[in-house]
């Protein structure tokens, strides 16, 4: 028979009241009866009903976590940063995927209200509206990606356009000017703006370039796709920047299959630093996403909001900044180095002075991860 509440109220000699306020961390016990309330309910081996206990503190002391996917190292690496930081905190996580379908992402939030004490939500459809429409506003929530438009919540994202900008800075100075990027899912923002970070950097850099675009998924399939596309090319690039490196290694294996050598035939860069990148061969060069520290962050700032119950959220953007990581794919010694934070307005001011005829090339509106 399991043991109850009260069971350990009648072993340690104290009302049900004072054990569930002992168990529940409340200040109105004295610290010699917690201990004791404490050890009875341990040798006891009695285990809260969770469910009641939430109907008395209002708490679930669950965290729920929706994103468009878990298939793939960096969703791996995202969901192990914050269930370190939730359990680090007496939290446990409830994890659910949209698969990038905005009915499937409302029917995940609607099946967790109630559930969780708060959300962490990576999505390509958390825009205002529909923020609006699905989530209560009382319950917190942080987003972990950049969105259209402003909303009442707050997000933690990588400076995309930060990092291509910088790698793309990278790949030209090492001599490269013949690049292909193969771009994200279209209708992602982060697939956007690293591929505008791409633009940018080649139309500041190498202003006669034409940008040629390959379009991938974040894949692995869609980059050993792309690379097999571009080992085919009689002119073939000199440089391949992947807008990340799910497709840099799926291309860095069409390119050996295809008989080509990286570097020497042609480099190669990805993005997100995952933990296999280093570990290819040769060893990839890319820029570096902190994407366990990502999730931690995100979790420890939603606990904060939960702690000030729920309400009125101090609304921020926070940016993380990027680091570029040289390997051999590119040609370099391994070294970590700092990507410089991306100015959209220096980068207007730059183009203006270029003159009228200095065009952004166009290019398709690239889901979210």
């Amino acid at each position: 028979m399991a043991i109850t509440i009260r069971d350990v109220a009648r072993e340690a000699e104290v009302s049900v009241a004072t054990v569930s306020r002992a168990l529940n961390g409340r200040d109105n016990v004295a610290a010699e009866v917690r201990a004791h309330v404490q050890a009875v309910a341990t040798r006891l081996r009695y285990v809260p009903h969770s469910a009641a206990r939430s109907l008395i503190t209002r708490r679930t002391q669950t965290i729920g976590a929706l994103l468009p996917d878990m298939h793939g190292e960096f969703f791996s690496e995202l969901i192990r940063g914050i269930d370190k930081a939730a359990r680090a905190q007496g939290y446990h996580l409830l994890l659910s995927s949209s698969h990038g379908d905005a009915d499937e992402t409302a029917a995940a939030l609607q099946a967790m209200l109630g559930r969780v004490d708060g959300l962490l939500i990576m999505s390509p459809h958390a825009d205002p509206g529909f923020i609006e429409q699905h989530l209560p506003e009382d319950l917190p929530a942080i987003l972990l990606n950049p969105v259209r438009g402003h909303t009442r919540l707050s997000a933690l994202a990588v400076d995309n356009r930060a990092g291509a900008y910088a790698m793309t800075q990278h790949l030209v100075h090492r001599g490269y000017r013949e690049i292909v990027l193969i771009t994200g899912p279209k209708g992602n923002l982060d697939s956007e703006e690293r591929l505008q970070g791409c633009l940018d950097a080649l139309h500041d850099l190498l202003p006669e370039a034409v940008p040629q675009i390959v379009s991938g998924d974040f894949s692995e399939e869609s980059g050993y796709r792309a690379g097999s596309l571009i080992a085919r090319q009689s002119a073939r690039p000199q440089a391949i920047f992947a807008a990340n490196d799910s497709m840099a290694i799926g291309c860095l294996f069409a390119l050996t299959e295809a008989g080509l050598r990286v570097p020497d035939d042609i480099a190669l860069a990805g993005f997100d630093d995952i933990p296999t990148a280093r570990f290819t061969q040769p060893p990839l060069t890319t820029v570096r996403v902190r994407i366990a520290d990502l999730g931690g962050r995100a979790l420890d700032q939603l606990l904060a909001a939960i702690a000030n119950g729920g309400s009125a959220q101090q609304h921020s953007v926070q940016m993380l900044a990027p680091e570029l990581v040289l390997r051999a794919s590119c040609g370099m010694h391994s070294h970590a180095a700092a990507a410089p934070t991306h100015n959209p307005d220096t980068v207007s001011k730059k183009r203006a002075q270029a003159g009228p005829d200095a065009r952004r090339t166009p290019h398709p509106a690239p889901k979210h991860r």
